[in-house]
């Protein structure tokens, strides 16, 4: 696809909730605009790709539980490089959940995925590790006690 397509090409990521009941914010504008199917809260529907954070009952998910739903979102994004998609704040509406939550659930998304600037400005800022990182059993110290007067 073409780097400067139209946004109106890409596909429209939304949070939703596991019944699937896009009545609400970005998740009414997908199934009024972008084909989301009433009824199916996770995965491609129509321009549209459905990421849960809230339960069937419309309780918030765990971000664990998000992260999972995104984790699952990006392979499909690795494995449709053909597609773009437009990413929104998924999370920090309806479900109560900041950019500092869900933004770094999004870090090592691939390029067709364009996350909202609050997002992209969320992950610049997590420190990039340079190499390879290990512990072994032998380097590890614990920390020092914080109770000095007290036996382990």
């Amino acid at each position: 696809m073409d780097l400067y397509q139209d946004q109106n090409d890409r596909i429209f990521v939304f949070g939703s909730n596991l019944a699937g009941r896009h009545g609400k914010g970005a998740a009414l504008d997908a199934r009024l605009h972008h084909g989301a199917i009433y009824g199916k809260g996770f995965g491609l529907q129509g321009k549209s790709y459905a990421i849960p954070t809230k339960d069937e009952n419309l309780n918030t998910l765990p971000l664990t539980v998000i992260q999972t739903y995104v984790a699952k979102f990006i392979a499909f994004a690795k494995q449709h490089r053909e597609m773009e998609f437009e990413v929104t704040k998924i999370g920090c509406g309806l479900a109560g959940y900041t950019p500092q939550d869900i933004a770094p659930l999004f870090n090592g998304a691939p390029k067709n995925c364009h996350l909202p600037p609050e997002f992209k400005e969320v992950i610049r800022a997590i420190p990039k590790l340079s190499g390879e990182v290990s512990f072994t059993a032998a380097s590890f110290r614990p920390a020092p006690s914080l109770y000095p007067n007290r036996h382990r």
